[in-house]
């Protein structure tokens, strides 16, 4: 399967991944490669931030 377009989770980067999951399509810093999940899937209970500390540098919605 070909994923492409912006990752679902940032909308910055480009999206290589796709959720085993939820089937969302994501950057390589939004997915779990170990479990073939995104970030949102791995944390079901939302309770880990979602952005990486890179994205702190860069105009992300929706991060503070």
């Amino acid at each position: 399967m070909s994923v492409t377009g912006l990752c679902q989770v940032c909308e910055t980067r480009e999206a290589e991944y796709a959720c085993h999951q939820c089937g969302a399509a994501v950057c390589p810093v939004h997915f779990e490669q170990d479990r073939g999940v995104c970030v949102h899937c791995g944390d079901p209970n939302g309770t880990e931030d979602v952005f990486a500390e890179t994205d702190g540098d860069r105009d992300v919605p929706g991060f503070r």
